[in-house]
């Protein structure tokens, strides 16, 4: 069961401004990608639903969050129907993300109170999310849809609306800056935070350093 309750997931997706998104099938890999990111500052992790078995990888790392990372919120992404959002929120996940966007699938996390973020490209999409309870929309993939001026032009209409951006994000001030001056809430970032050269070579120290480093930059240009 969800261990962090819906504001303050929403909170910490706010206050910190960026949540890796990760996928590895190897335990101990993932294990120690979470760490490093929980010393680099962050506390949102998206753990990614991309291979086989991923939910069981998932299992095991919500309880070593529970025990190395207490003040880590994990979350579950790449979900694209109601069925794998219900088996992530029975083992422990605090928010479901996904590409695109399922009305069903915001029945049954909205039936737990737990945060459903779903992938949505146009500003009917966005809308249609808000209107079935979604509190934050994932404008995805950003960097295709319009980057940083769609944000932008969406936030005028609709100043209401809490934005997290992936797809085109990266760990740079330039790159940063731009998303957050066009009022994202939060950046989601994946491969960027991750370089395969880092992983493969165990350096859990960098992808410290890269967290630290991007969420420094988030909180000096707000």
């Amino acid at each position: 069961m969800a261990k962090f309750n819906k504001l303050q997931t929403l909170e910490a997706m706010r206050s910190t401004g960026m949540v890796p998104v990760f996928y590895h099938a190897d335990i101990t890999v993932a294990q120690n990608v979470l760490k490093a990111c929980y010393a680099g500052g962050v506390r949102v992790f998206e753990f990614t639903n991309r291979g086989d078995f991923a939910q069981e990888v998932f299992a095991e790392l919500v309880k070593f969050a529970a025990k190395e990372c207490p003040e880590m919120i994990l979350g579950i992404g790449s979900i694209v129907d109601p069925a794998t959002a219900a088996i992530y929120l029975q083992i422990g996940a605090n928010f479901v993300v996904g590409p695109l966007f399922n009305p069903e699938i915001a029945k049954v996390c909205n039936r737990r109170l737990i945060p459903y973020i779903p992938g949505c490209g146009s500003v009917s999409e966005i809308g249609y999310a808000q209107e079935v309870g979604c509190d934050v929309c994932k404008v995805f993939p950003a960097g295709n849809v319009g980057g940083p001026s769609f944000v932008k032009n969406v936030k005028a209409p609709m100043p209401w609306s809490m934005l997290m951006v992936t797809g085109g994000v990266e760990p740079t001030k330039e790159n940063l800056s731009a998303w957050v001056k066009a009022g994202v809430s939060c950046v989601g970032m994946g491969s960027n935070l991750f370089p395969a050269q880092v992983i493969a070579a165990k350096e859990w120290d960098k992808i410290s350093a890269l967290c630290k480093e991007s969420l420094d930059i988030i909180r000096e240009v707000r």
